[in-house]
């Protein structure tokens, strides 16, 4: 049963990542195009005031990043949260299944999916926002990437901790009283984690030459925008990754359910 879980995990992100993907080419790639166009403007700019010219040039055209890049990456990356979830799943089932057995194991999966997507996405990306290209600075990039990965890190350390927590004390108080004491101890636990680290706010202002403004900031309706549909990709993806995982349980329970009164039926009386 853990392979066909495994591979209804694989199967699930795979259909998550093209629905995100699809998502993406729509509305978040547009955002993505007047950032460069952007960058390029405040790089004609810049060059106006420095007088030098970089000519830059590109290893893949922006058709083939929006295409093929974006849509390979997307696919990957759910397809791998796909399994990660499988393997979660596969062990907390192997607890809750033992100590309740009437518990439906399509509602163990949904909680799993909304706290796998609270730990991995909601909180880093609440903490720090995706920002389009041109936003951030190059020698904060390692900074950057190494305060995300550690919050993001912590954050799916202690959800675990939390569920942990839930589990303990559900025969004490309830699952729901459980669930909330815990829920409750993972978000003061993942703010007292967040409030130490730094913070970033590099969205480039107007060029300036002396007093004379000869660039524009970046427009802040395209931060605004692109952080709202990255936010909403990422919804999307993780609702279809769970809801098509659940699904699939439902076949598997269904086909587990009729093995096992085949193996009834044939038993001599």
């Amino acid at each position: 049963m853990e392979r066909k879980f495994t591979g209804a995990g694989l199967l699930a992100g795979l259909i998550a990542g093209i629905v995100a993907f699809i998502y993406a080419r729509i509305f978040i790639e547009p955002q993505v195009a007047l950032a460069i166009e952007y960058e390029e403007e405040r790089s004609h700019a810049e060059s106006l005031i420095t007088g030098e010219h970089a000519h830059g040039h590109e290893l893949f055209s922006r058709s083939v990043q929006e295409n093929i890049g974006a849509g390979v990456g997307t696919m990957v990356f759910a397809t791998a949260m796909g399994a990660f979830f499988a393997v979660a799943f596969t062990i907390v089932w192997a607890y809750v299944g033992r100590r309740w057995p009437a518990t439906d194991p399509r509602v163990v999966a949904a909680v799993l999916g909304a706290a796998a997507f609270v730990a991995v996405i909601g909180v880093p990306y609440f903490v720090y926002p995706p920002n389009p290209p041109a936003v951030g600075e190059e020698d904060t990039i390692g900074a950057r990437s190494g305060a995300y990965l550690t919050l993001t890190l912590v954050s799916v350390v202690l959800m675990i901790g939390a569920a942990a927590v839930a589990f303990w004390l559900s025969d004490r108080l309830g699952g729901l009283r459980a669930g909330i004491v815990a829920a409750i101890a993972y978000l003061v636990a993942v703010t007292l984690v967040a409030i130490p680290l730094p913070e970033f706010a590099e969205v480039p202002g107007p060029v300036m030459d002396g007093e004379r403004i000869v660039g524009a900031g970046f427009p802040g309706q395209v931060v605004a925008d692109f952080r709202i549909y990255a936010v909403a990709n990422q919804v999307i993806l993780w609702t279809v990754l769970t809801t098509v995982f659940v699904l699939l349980l439902g076949v598997l329970m269904r086909r587990e359910a009729s093995s096992a009164d085949r193996r009834v039926s044939t038993v001599p009386a």
